[in-house]
C-alpha cells in the first residue's frame, strides 16, 4: 500500500489509517559504518550531489559531501523514529522557543552516532582532514545565549531519552551578529550563516500556513449563539524547514521545525510595470523582514511591532501545525491534552495561550470553558528570570492594532482571573493589580509573564 504521508490534501487521505500505513512500510536497510563504505558514499555524494571531481574538490566541497553522507544515516533513524511514534500514538512534546542555539551540527551528530573515528579514517584515506573541514561549517546562530542554548540542549536531551518531540522556532536569515572590534569599540555585523546554503535542512512545502495581522472582528449568530470571527487585513505565509536532531547513540531522531515568512503574492506586476519597483515588492519585503534578523531592536515603535509580529508569526504557525497533525492522526481536538504537551520557553511565545484559545473557539467551535480547560492542560511555561526587562509587555494599542481578536480574548481571560481572585477570601483587593494581565498603571500594557503563568 502506498501513501504520501506528507500530502494531507490528497483525496481520501484523512480516511487512511496512519498507524497501519507506517506499520506496514519496510524498515530502511542500515547503511554501513565501516570506513570503506563511508569513503565510497562520500565520493558518491561529492560527484552526484555536489558535482565535483575529487581532483578539483575544495575543503568546502568535502564538508558538504561528508554532511550528506552522514545525513543519510540520520534520515534512516529519523523516519524510523517518526513511524514508531505514529504507530504507537505516543504523546509528543512541542517546544516553542524564539531561539535555538544549535551551533555546528557535524561534530555533534558524529559523536552522538559514535561515527567520528570511522568518518575520520574514511576521509583520511581521501587525504582530507576531518578536523579541518569541521571548522568550516557555518554556525547556525539562531540564539543569543543561555535561552537558545538551553532550547537546543533540551531538544537533544529529549531525543536521547527517547521522548517524541518537535522544536518550533524561526529560521532567521541573520542570527546572532558577528562581532568586530574597531578602535576598541564593538561593531555588529550581519551573521550570514545561510550564505552557502544549509545541507542539514529539508524544505516542507506542504507545511505552510496563513498568518494574519490587523483587521477587524465580526460577530455571527449561529444555533450555538454568537460566534466571533477574525478578518485580518494582512495575511502572509509561514513555510517550514526541518532539521533532524540526533540523540545520544541515535536512539531517537526528533525534528526542529523552523518557520520562514513569505508574501502570498510576492510581486505586484502591475505596479512593477508602471515603474513602482519599491511598491511592487512592498508586501514581499514586509513579510520577509519578519524572519530576517534575530531580536530586532525594540527601542522604537516600529521595532516593538516587528518583535510582536515575529512572536505571533512563529507561534501561530506552530499551533496550526500541531493541531493539523493532531486532527490528522486522532481526529478529535478534545483529546489534545492526552497527546500533546506544549512548552513555552520564556515569555516570547506566551501569545500561544491566546492563539490556542482562538483556534479552539473560532476554528474548532469549542465553548469558552472547554477551550480554556484544554489550553491550561496542554500548555506549560518556563520562566527564566524575574528581571522586569525579561518579562515582556506590549502597549495595548499596539497589541490591539495587530491582533484585535486576541485582545478580546486577553480581556476575557483577565476578567475570569480577577473574578476568581475576588471569590477567594484570602485574596485582598489591593492584590488584584499584581495578577492583572493588563497593567493599568504602567501605560496600559499587556503583561506576557502574567498571561503565561495564567495559561
Amino acid at each position: 500500500m502506498k501513501a504520501n504521508i506528507g500530502n494531507t490534501d490528497k483525496p481520501g487521505f484523512h480516511d487512511l489509517d496512519l498507524k497501519s500505513i507506517v506499520g506496514g512500510m519496510p524498515k530502511p536497510v542500515p547503511r554501513g559504518t565501516d570506513p570503506e563504505t563511508i569513503r565510497a558514499q562520500i565520493l558518491e555524494k561529492l560527484a552526484y550531489a555536489i558535482g565535483k571531481d575529487p581532483i578539483v574538490a575544495k575543503d568546502h566541497d568535502w564538508l558538504a559531501a561528508t554532511i550528506l553522507a552522514l545525513r543519510d544515516r540520520i534520515i534512516d533513524r529519523w523516519m524510523d523514529s517518526t513511524r514508531a511514534t505514529y504507530k504507537a500514538g505516543d504523546k509528543r512534546v512541542y517546544y516553542l522557543s524564539l531561539e535555538f542555539l544549535i551551533g555546528r551540527l557535524l561534530r555533534d551528530a558524529l559523536g552522538n552516532l559514535e561515527l567520528t573515528s570511522a568518518f575520520k579514517a574514511a576521509l583520511g584515506e581521501l587525504g582530507v582532514d576531518l578536523d579541518l573541514i569541521e571548522a568550516l561549517e557555518s554556525d547556525a546562530a539562531l540564539g543569543n545565549g543561555g535561552l537558545g542554548r538551553l532550547a537546543a540542549c533540551f531538544m537533544e536531551s529529549m531525543a536521547s531519552l527517547d521522548i517524541p518531540a518537535y522544536g518550533y522556532g524561526i529560521r532567521y536569515d541573520h542570527g546572532l551578529f558577528r562581532q568586530k572590534i574597531i578602535d576598541g569599540w564593538q561593531v555588529e555585523l550581519p551573521e550570514n550563516w545561510l550564505e552557502n546554503g544549509n545541507s542539514w535542512e529539508f524544505a516542507r512545502r506542504e507545511a505552510a500556513y496563513e498568518i494574519g495581522f490587523g483587521g477587524s472582528v465580526t460577530v455571527e449568530t449561529t444555533s450555538e449563539g454568537k460566534q466571533r470571527r477574525w478578518q485580518p487585513a494582512e495575511k502572509i505565509m509561514a513555510t517550514a524547514c526541518d532539521t533532524p536532531v540526533v540523540g545520544w547513540r541515535g536512539k531517537r531522531v526528533n525534528t526542529l521545525r523552523l518557520w520562514t515568512a513569505r508574501a502570498i503574492d510576492p510581486i505586484r506586476l502591475e505596479a512593477f510595470n508602471l515603474g513602482d519597483y519599491a511598491g511592487a515588492l512592498y508586501a514581499s519585503n514586509r513579510a520577509e523582514i519578519i524572519t530576517r534578523v534575530l531580536y530586532p531592536s525594540d527601542s522604537t515603535a516600529a521595532g516593538q511591532e516587528l518583535r510582536l509580529r515575529q512572536e505571533f508569526f512563529f507561534t501561530s504557525a506552530s499551533l496550526q501545525d500541531i493541531l493539523r497533525r493532531h486532527m490528522q492522526q486522532f481526529g478529535d481536538v478534545r483529546n489534545l491534552p492526552d497527546k500533546a504537551a506544549i512548552q513555552l520557553n520564556d515569555t516570547h511565545p506566551a501569545i500561544a495561550i491566546v492563539e490556542l484559545m482562538r483556534l479552539l473557539m473560532d476554528v474548532h467551535d469549542l465553548a469558552w470553558k472547554e477551550a480554556w480547560d484544554i489550553t491550561r492542560r496542554v500548555i506549560s511555561y518556563t520562566n527564566h528570570t524575574l528581571l522586569p526587562e525579561a518579562l515582556e509587555s506590549w502597549p495595548v494599542h499596539v497589541f490591539e492594532h495587530l491582533l484585535p481578536r486576541h485582545m478580546q480574548i486577553v480581556y476575557a481571560i483577565n476578567a475570569k482571573l480577577i473574578a476568581e481572585a475576588r471569590e477567594n477570601p484570602a485574596f485582598a483587593e489591593a492584590m488584584l493589580a499584581t495578577i492583572s494581565l493588563v497593567d493599568e498603571h504602567g501605560g496600559r500594557r499587556v503583561r506576557m509573564g502574567q498571561l503565561a503563568f495564567a495559561g
